[in-house]
Protein backbone atom coordinates (compact mmCIF):
# COMPACT_ATOMS: atom_id res chain seq x y z
CA UNK A 1 0.00 0.00 0.00
CA UNK A 2 0.93 3.25 -0.20
CA UNK A 3 -0.46 6.38 1.30
CA UNK A 4 2.56 8.64 1.20
CA UNK A 5 3.54 10.44 4.41
CA UNK A 6 4.14 14.21 4.10
CA UNK A 7 7.82 13.85 5.01
CA UNK A 8 8.40 11.40 2.16
CA UNK A 9 6.79 13.45 -0.60
CA UNK A 10 9.84 15.54 -1.57
CA UNK A 11 11.95 12.43 -2.15
CA UNK A 12 9.27 10.86 -4.32
CA UNK A 13 8.89 13.99 -6.43
CA UNK A 14 12.61 13.91 -7.24
CA UNK A 15 12.67 10.26 -8.34
CA UNK A 16 13.20 9.76 -12.05
CA UNK A 17 11.77 6.25 -12.21
CA UNK A 18 8.99 5.44 -9.79
CA UNK A 19 8.14 1.77 -9.41
CA UNK A 20 4.44 2.52 -9.02
CA UNK A 21 2.07 1.86 -11.90
CA UNK A 22 -0.34 4.57 -10.72
CA UNK A 23 0.34 7.76 -8.77
CA UNK A 24 -2.73 9.50 -7.37
CA UNK A 25 -2.17 13.17 -6.48
CA UNK A 26 -5.09 14.70 -4.60
CA UNK A 27 -6.09 17.34 -2.06
CA UNK A 28 -7.81 20.67 -1.46
CA UNK A 29 -4.91 22.78 -2.78
CA UNK A 30 -5.54 22.49 -6.52
CA UNK A 31 -2.44 24.52 -7.35
CA UNK A 32 -0.17 22.17 -5.41
CA UNK A 33 -1.95 19.11 -6.85
CA UNK A 34 -1.34 20.33 -10.41
CA UNK A 35 2.28 21.25 -9.66
CA UNK A 36 3.13 17.86 -8.15
CA UNK A 37 1.29 15.89 -10.82
CA UNK A 38 3.17 17.75 -13.55
CA UNK A 39 6.50 17.22 -11.81
CA UNK A 40 5.95 13.47 -11.41
CA UNK A 41 4.76 13.05 -14.99
CA UNK A 42 7.62 15.06 -16.49
CA UNK A 43 10.25 13.34 -14.35
CA UNK A 44 9.04 9.95 -15.54
CA UNK A 45 10.06 10.48 -19.18
CA UNK A 46 13.17 11.51 -21.08
CA UNK A 47 11.47 14.25 -23.09
CA UNK A 48 8.34 15.83 -21.56
CA UNK A 49 7.79 17.77 -24.78
CA UNK A 50 7.28 14.55 -26.76
CA UNK A 51 3.52 13.81 -26.88
CA UNK A 52 4.28 10.11 -27.43
CA UNK A 53 6.24 9.96 -24.16
CA UNK A 54 4.00 12.22 -22.05
CA UNK A 55 0.37 11.56 -22.93
CA UNK A 56 -2.29 13.88 -21.52
CA UNK A 57 -5.82 12.50 -21.14
CA UNK A 58 -9.06 14.09 -19.96
CA UNK A 59 -10.39 12.36 -16.86
CA UNK A 60 -14.01 12.31 -17.99
CA UNK A 61 -12.96 10.76 -21.29
CA UNK A 62 -11.05 8.02 -19.48
CA UNK A 63 -14.04 7.33 -17.21
CA UNK A 64 -16.31 7.03 -20.24
CA UNK A 65 -14.01 4.46 -21.90
CA UNK A 66 -12.20 2.62 -19.06
CA UNK A 67 -10.33 0.15 -21.29
CA UNK A 68 -8.65 2.99 -23.15
CA UNK A 69 -6.31 3.66 -20.22
CA UNK A 70 -5.05 0.07 -19.98
CA UNK A 71 -4.43 0.04 -23.73
CA UNK A 72 -2.53 3.33 -23.52
CA UNK A 73 -0.46 2.20 -20.54
CA UNK A 74 0.55 -1.05 -22.24
CA UNK A 75 1.38 0.53 -25.58
CA UNK A 76 5.07 0.34 -26.48
CA UNK A 77 6.49 3.64 -27.68
CA UNK A 78 7.66 3.91 -31.27
CA UNK A 79 11.24 4.48 -30.14
CA UNK A 80 11.00 2.64 -26.84
CA UNK A 81 11.60 4.36 -23.51
CA UNK A 82 9.35 5.04 -20.57
CA UNK A 83 5.98 6.72 -20.97
CA UNK A 84 3.71 8.68 -18.64
CA UNK A 85 -0.05 9.07 -18.93
CA UNK A 86 -1.21 12.20 -17.12
CA UNK A 87 -4.94 12.23 -16.36
CA UNK A 88 -6.53 15.59 -15.61
CA UNK A 89 -9.28 15.90 -12.96
CA UNK A 90 -12.53 14.04 -13.57
CA UNK A 91 -16.02 14.47 -12.20
CA UNK A 92 -16.58 10.72 -12.69
CA UNK A 93 -15.07 7.65 -11.03
CA UNK A 94 -11.81 6.32 -12.49
CA UNK A 95 -11.85 3.04 -10.53
CA UNK A 96 -12.88 0.91 -13.53
CA UNK A 97 -10.07 2.42 -15.62
CA UNK A 98 -7.35 2.15 -12.97
CA UNK A 99 -8.10 -1.38 -11.74
CA UNK A 100 -6.71 -3.25 -14.79
CA UNK A 101 -3.62 -1.00 -14.86
CA UNK A 102 -2.89 -1.84 -11.23
CA UNK A 103 -3.43 -5.53 -11.98
CA UNK A 104 -1.07 -5.67 -14.97
CA UNK A 105 1.53 -3.15 -13.68
CA UNK A 106 2.97 -2.01 -17.04
CA UNK A 107 6.78 -2.01 -16.88
CA UNK A 108 7.42 1.03 -19.04
CA UNK A 109 4.56 3.35 -18.13
CA UNK A 110 3.25 5.25 -15.14
CA UNK A 111 -0.25 6.71 -14.84
CA UNK A 112 -0.43 10.02 -12.96
CA UNK A 113 -3.92 10.93 -11.78
CA UNK A 114 -4.61 14.55 -10.84
CA UNK A 115 -7.61 14.71 -8.51
CA UNK A 116 -9.45 17.05 -6.18
CA UNK A 117 -10.09 16.87 -2.45
CA UNK A 118 -10.95 13.19 -2.00
CA UNK A 119 -12.59 11.93 1.17
CA UNK A 120 -10.93 9.00 2.95
CA UNK A 121 -13.83 6.84 1.75
CA UNK A 122 -13.44 7.88 -1.90
CA UNK A 123 -13.31 4.72 -4.08
CA UNK A 124 -10.34 5.88 -6.16
CA UNK A 125 -8.38 6.95 -3.07
CA UNK A 126 -9.19 3.67 -1.31
CA UNK A 127 -8.14 1.71 -4.41
CA UNK A 128 -4.77 3.44 -4.65
CA UNK A 129 -4.02 3.41 -0.92
CA UNK A 130 -4.66 -0.34 -0.75
CA UNK A 131 -2.81 -1.33 -3.90
CA UNK A 132 0.92 -2.22 -3.72
CA UNK A 133 1.20 -0.92 -7.28
CA UNK A 134 0.06 2.62 -6.47
CA UNK A 135 1.10 5.72 -4.56
CA UNK A 136 -1.38 8.20 -3.09
CA UNK A 137 0.09 11.65 -2.49
CA UNK A 138 -1.96 14.19 -0.48
CA UNK A 139 -1.65 17.93 -1.12
CA UNK A 140 -2.73 20.21 1.69
CA UNK A 141 -2.37 23.96 2.05
CA UNK A 142 1.17 25.24 2.55
CA UNK A 143 2.27 26.13 6.06
CA UNK A 144 5.22 28.35 7.03
CA UNK A 145 7.79 25.58 6.52
CA UNK A 146 6.55 24.73 3.03
CA UNK A 147 6.32 28.40 2.07
CA UNK A 148 9.88 29.02 3.25
CA UNK A 149 11.06 26.10 1.12
CA UNK A 150 9.14 27.45 -1.88
CA UNK A 151 10.74 30.87 -1.43
CA UNK A 152 14.22 29.33 -1.17
CA UNK A 153 13.73 27.26 -4.32
CA UNK A 154 12.32 30.20 -6.29
CA UNK A 155 15.16 32.52 -5.28
CA UNK A 156 17.76 29.85 -6.07
CA UNK A 157 16.30 29.16 -9.52
CA UNK A 158 16.21 32.89 -10.28
CA UNK A 159 19.78 33.46 -9.06
CA UNK A 160 18.60 35.82 -6.34
CA UNK A 161 19.55 36.15 -2.69
CA UNK A 162 17.21 37.06 0.14
CA UNK A 163 18.10 37.79 3.77
CA UNK A 164 16.28 36.33 6.76
CA UNK A 165 14.15 39.38 7.58
CA UNK A 166 12.97 39.80 4.00
CA UNK A 167 12.23 36.09 3.74
CA UNK A 168 10.14 36.17 6.92
CA UNK A 169 8.22 39.16 5.57
CA UNK A 170 7.61 37.35 2.27
CA UNK A 171 6.45 34.12 3.92
CA UNK A 172 4.01 36.12 6.06
CA UNK A 173 2.54 37.69 2.90
CA UNK A 174 1.95 34.41 1.11
CA UNK A 175 -1.21 32.39 1.65
CA UNK A 176 -1.87 28.66 1.78
CA UNK A 177 -2.66 28.20 -1.92
CA UNK A 178 0.40 27.06 -3.89
CA UNK A 179 -0.72 28.50 -7.24
CA UNK A 180 -1.41 31.94 -5.72
CA UNK A 181 1.95 31.86 -3.93
CA UNK A 182 3.80 30.95 -7.13
CA UNK A 183 2.09 33.79 -8.97
CA UNK A 184 3.21 36.25 -6.29
CA UNK A 185 6.77 34.91 -6.35
CA UNK A 186 6.91 35.17 -10.15
CA UNK A 187 5.87 38.83 -9.85
CA UNK A 188 8.61 39.40 -7.30
CA UNK A 189 11.27 37.75 -9.49
CA UNK A 190 10.24 39.92 -12.44
CA UNK A 191 10.30 43.03 -10.26
CA UNK A 192 13.80 42.18 -9.01
CA UNK A 193 15.16 41.53 -12.52
CA UNK A 194 18.62 43.04 -12.84
CA UNK A 195 19.30 42.83 -9.10
CA UNK A 196 21.13 40.14 -7.16
CA UNK A 197 19.24 40.50 -3.88
CA UNK A 198 15.58 40.79 -2.95
CA UNK A 199 14.94 43.41 -0.27
CA UNK A 200 12.00 44.16 2.01
CA UNK A 201 11.24 47.20 -0.16
CA UNK A 202 11.05 44.94 -3.24
CA UNK A 203 8.60 42.67 -1.45
CA UNK A 204 6.42 45.55 -0.28
CA UNK A 205 6.30 46.94 -3.82
CA UNK A 206 5.82 43.74 -5.80
CA UNK A 207 3.92 41.19 -3.74
CA UNK A 208 0.19 41.50 -3.42
CA UNK A 209 -1.18 41.47 0.11
CA UNK A 210 -2.43 37.91 -0.03
CA UNK A 211 -3.21 37.57 3.65
CA UNK A 212 -1.10 39.79 5.85
CA UNK A 213 -3.55 42.61 6.62
CA UNK A 214 -6.32 40.32 7.82
CA UNK A 215 -3.75 38.10 9.56
CA UNK A 216 -2.32 41.06 11.46
CA UNK A 217 -5.83 42.17 12.37
CA UNK A 218 -6.60 38.68 13.65
CA UNK A 219 -3.39 38.35 15.67
CA UNK A 220 -3.71 41.82 17.19
CA UNK A 221 -7.35 41.26 18.16
CA UNK A 222 -6.87 37.76 19.57
CA UNK A 223 -3.89 38.61 21.79
CA UNK A 224 -5.65 41.76 23.03
CA UNK A 225 -8.84 39.85 23.84
CA UNK A 226 -11.00 41.69 21.29
CA UNK A 227 -13.12 38.71 20.27
CA UNK A 228 -15.61 40.54 17.98
CA UNK A 229 -12.70 41.97 15.94
CA UNK A 230 -11.02 38.55 15.96
CA UNK A 231 -14.18 36.93 14.59
CA UNK A 232 -14.37 39.52 11.82
CA UNK A 233 -10.71 39.08 10.83
CA UNK A 234 -11.01 35.29 10.88
CA UNK A 235 -14.11 35.42 8.67
CA UNK A 236 -12.20 37.62 6.21
CA UNK A 237 -9.30 35.15 6.03
CA UNK A 238 -11.62 32.20 5.51
CA UNK A 239 -13.54 34.04 2.78
CA UNK A 240 -10.23 34.43 0.93
CA UNK A 241 -9.69 30.67 1.07
CA UNK A 242 -7.14 30.69 3.89
CA UNK A 243 -6.60 27.23 5.37
CA UNK A 244 -7.51 27.08 9.09
CA UNK A 245 -4.18 25.43 9.89
CA UNK A 246 -2.35 28.37 8.34
CA UNK A 247 -4.50 30.77 10.39
CA UNK A 248 -3.43 29.00 13.59
CA UNK A 249 0.13 29.18 12.28
CA UNK A 250 -0.13 32.99 12.34
CA UNK A 251 -1.10 32.81 16.01
CA UNK A 252 1.73 30.40 16.77
CA UNK A 253 4.36 32.63 15.15
CA UNK A 254 3.13 35.66 17.08
CA UNK A 255 3.06 33.72 20.34
CA UNK A 256 6.65 32.58 19.77
CA UNK A 257 7.76 36.15 19.06
CA UNK A 258 5.96 37.45 22.14
CA UNK A 259 7.42 34.67 24.30
CA UNK A 260 10.98 35.57 23.30
CA UNK A 261 10.31 39.27 23.89
CA UNK A 262 8.59 38.61 27.23
CA UNK A 263 11.69 36.74 28.44
CA UNK A 264 13.81 39.76 27.50
CA UNK A 265 11.45 42.02 29.46
CA UNK A 266 11.56 39.71 32.49
CA UNK A 267 15.33 40.10 32.40
CA UNK A 268 15.10 43.87 32.63
CA UNK A 269 14.13 45.03 29.15
CA UNK A 270 11.20 47.27 28.20
CA UNK A 271 8.15 46.49 26.03
CA UNK A 272 9.15 49.35 23.71
CA UNK A 273 12.65 47.94 23.23
CA UNK A 274 11.31 44.43 22.73
CA UNK A 275 8.92 45.59 20.02
CA UNK A 276 11.74 47.40 18.22
CA UNK A 277 13.69 44.14 18.08
CA UNK A 278 10.61 42.33 16.76
CA UNK A 279 10.65 44.61 13.68
CA UNK A 280 6.92 45.22 13.93
CA UNK A 281 5.34 47.65 11.46
CA UNK A 282 5.07 51.07 13.08
CA UNK A 283 1.26 51.01 12.87
CA UNK A 284 1.18 47.89 15.07
CA UNK A 285 3.77 48.85 17.68
CA UNK A 286 1.32 50.13 20.29
CA UNK A 287 -0.85 47.03 19.94
CA UNK A 288 2.07 44.62 20.29
CA UNK A 289 3.38 46.55 23.30
CA UNK A 290 -0.03 46.01 24.89
CA UNK A 291 0.24 42.27 24.17
CA UNK A 292 3.54 42.19 26.03
CA UNK A 293 1.99 43.94 29.02
CA UNK A 294 -0.98 41.55 29.10
CA UNK A 295 0.85 38.25 28.69
CA UNK A 296 3.26 36.54 31.09
CA UNK A 297 5.96 34.07 30.07
CA UNK A 298 4.12 31.01 31.51
CA UNK A 299 0.89 32.03 29.76
CA UNK A 300 2.68 32.46 26.43
CA UNK A 301 4.42 29.11 26.85
CA UNK A 302 0.99 27.48 27.16
CA UNK A 303 -0.29 29.32 24.07
CA UNK A 304 2.74 28.14 22.07
CA UNK A 305 2.09 24.56 23.16
CA UNK A 306 -1.65 24.75 22.42
CA UNK A 307 -1.11 26.38 19.00
CA UNK A 308 1.49 23.79 18.05
CA UNK A 309 -0.95 20.99 18.84
CA UNK A 310 -3.73 22.79 16.97
CA UNK A 311 -1.62 23.24 13.84
CA UNK A 312 -0.75 19.55 13.88
CA UNK A 313 -4.39 18.54 14.36
CA UNK A 314 -5.57 20.80 11.54
CA UNK A 315 -2.95 19.34 9.17
CA UNK A 316 -3.63 15.71 10.10
CA UNK A 317 -7.42 16.03 10.10
CA UNK A 318 -8.48 18.75 7.63
CA UNK A 319 -12.16 18.19 8.43
CA UNK A 320 -11.45 19.43 11.97
CA UNK A 321 -9.37 22.39 10.79
CA UNK A 322 -12.08 25.06 11.07
CA UNK A 323 -13.40 24.09 14.53
CA UNK A 324 -9.82 23.70 15.76
CA UNK A 325 -8.92 27.21 14.58
CA UNK A 326 -12.08 28.71 16.07
CA UNK A 327 -11.51 27.02 19.44
CA UNK A 328 -7.89 28.22 19.50
CA UNK A 329 -8.88 31.80 18.67
CA UNK A 330 -11.51 31.90 21.40
CA UNK A 331 -9.25 30.24 23.97
CA UNK A 332 -6.43 32.76 23.46
CA UNK A 333 -8.84 35.69 23.23
CA UNK A 334 -10.60 34.71 26.45
CA UNK A 335 -7.27 34.41 28.27
CA UNK A 336 -6.29 37.88 27.03
CA UNK A 337 -9.59 39.33 28.28
CA UNK A 338 -9.00 37.86 31.72
CA UNK A 339 -5.48 39.30 31.77
CA UNK A 340 -6.80 42.72 30.72
CA UNK A 341 -9.42 42.63 33.48
CA UNK A 342 -6.73 41.95 36.08
CA UNK A 343 -4.76 45.01 34.94
CA UNK A 344 -7.67 47.41 35.36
Amino acid sequence: MVAVKPGDIAGILDQKRLKAAVVLVYGPDSGLVAERARRIAENAVDNPGDPFQLVRLDGDGVAADPLKLADEANTIGLFGGRRAIWIKPSSRSLVAALTPVLATRPEDAVVVVEAGDLARSSPVRTLCERSPAALAIPCYADGPRELAGLVDATMRDAGLQIDREAKEQLVALLGGDRLASRNELEKLVLYAHGSTRVTEDDIAAAVGDVSTIAADELVDAVFAGDLPAADQAYAKLRSEGMDPGVVVGFLLRHALALAASRIAIDRGGTPEGAVERMRVHFKRKARVERHLRLWTSPALAKVVQDCGKAVGRARRMPALGAPTAETTIWSIGAAARRAAARLR
